[in-house]
């Protein structure tokens, strides 16, 4: 009969990883008290250890995403660019 995999929480995984990236107990003293394979430990170690640097670009993301993007504001711009020279000549055909 096989086995479900279980599908840890992110919260879980953070836990884990960051008991093994403080290296007070080993690796198969971690995946013993947690009770999951040490591969994954080394697993989620190595990919903490490769995003961290993400968490702290959150705020500049957020800020970015706040407002429009550099390529939205120059389409918009080029659209009333057409449109005001499209009235002027209109008003000049009135005037």
């Amino acid at each position: 009969m096989a086995r479900k995999r279980n599908r840890h929480p992110p919260e879980f995984k953070a836990k884990v990883a960051l008991a093994a990236v403080k290296e007070v107990e080993t690796v198969p003293e971690i995946a013993k008290r947690y009770q999951i394979h040490p591969t994954l430990i080394f697993r989620w170690k190595r990919q903490l250890l490769e995003r961290a640097g993400e968490a702290f670009l959150e705020e500049a993301a957020k800020a970015q995403e706040n407002g429009p993007s550099r390529d939205e504001l120059l389409k918009k711009i080029g659209e009333l660019t057409v449109e005001r020279d499209f009235l002027a000549q209109g008003l000049r055909r009135l005037g």
